[in-house]
């Protein structure tokens, strides 16, 4: 069975930059290979690994809905299309694999690729002792139930007040939603000082998280940003990388 480490929050958080690091440990720790869902439409999430996802379930979706009169000729059903040319979507790397969700490329409702990429996740994730989700902002893709439970859900804000007060109102979505999950854990990314907010220890309290782990503002990851390079490529001393490894633990 696999451990489900989603990851969410306000957008421009740097939850993408959460979720390879997270990746990065739990390849360190000998948790591979690692199943890496980049389920935001901005997709990022492979110029973080390294990696480039030139297709995605989105343009999976528009490819069947073009093909699929002639392949429907053939024998082939609509959903094996789109189950195969999700397969397609694969990104293999050496100790992970990673699909993208992407934009629906066209007109008309999502919410069948949404089902049957649900489908396809819950076939192979198995295969893979650990799965990463990074989400778009807010809870969209846990609302659809892409995944049916999560492990640990990874909250992530920076130290602003507004910042603290969405992750408020995320704990709230979530329970509102429905949303299964085990753990939460926040996250208070890029703090300047290193120091955590002076309210956290009441916004712990109020979204019944486990606990909270700061991350400092850090030149180094700042410049792989810019020069787009891998997070993989960090150096294991990076205060960072030290306490995501933290969180990469937990499980």
């Amino acid at each position: 069975m696999s451990y489900l480490i989603a990851v969410t929050g306000k957008g421009g958080v740097g939850k993408t930059s959460v979720s390879a690091l997270l990746i990065r440990q739990l390849i360190k720790n000998g948790r591979e290979p690692v199943l890496a869902i980049d389920a935001d439409p901005n997709s990022c999430l492979d110029a973080a690994l390294g990696v480039t996802a030139e297709r995605t379930v989105g343009r999976a979706r528009e490819e069947v809905r073009e093909n699929a009169p002639d392949s429907m000729k053939s024998g082939v059903s609509k959903q094996d299309l789109l189950q195969y040319k999700i397969a397609e979507s694969l990104v293999e790397a050496e100790n992970f694999d990673l699909i993208a969700m992407g934009r629906p490329e066209g007109a008309g409702c999502y919410c069948y690729a949404n089902n049957v990429l649900k489908s396809v996740i819950n076939e192979i994730a198995n295969e893979y002792p650990y799965v990463v989700l990074d989400n778009e902002a807010g809870l969209e893709n846990l609302s659809r139930r892409i995944v049916s439970g999560v492990d640990l859900l990874i909250m992530v804000s920076d130290a602003s007040n507004a910042g603290l007060r969405t992750l408020v109102r995320l704990q709230e979505l979530a329970v509102e939603m429905g949303t299964e999950y085990k753990e939460l854990l926040l996250v208070v990314n890029k703090l300047k000082n290193g120091k955590l907010p002076d309210n956290i220890d009441d916004i712990v309290k109020t979204t019944g998280a486990s606990g909270v782990v700061g991350l400092p503002e850090d030149e180094v990851m700042a410049g792989f940003a810019e020069q787009g390079r891998s997070l993989l490529e960090l150096p294991d001393d990076n205060p960072v990388v030290a306490l995501v490894d933290e969180i990469a633990r937990r499980g």
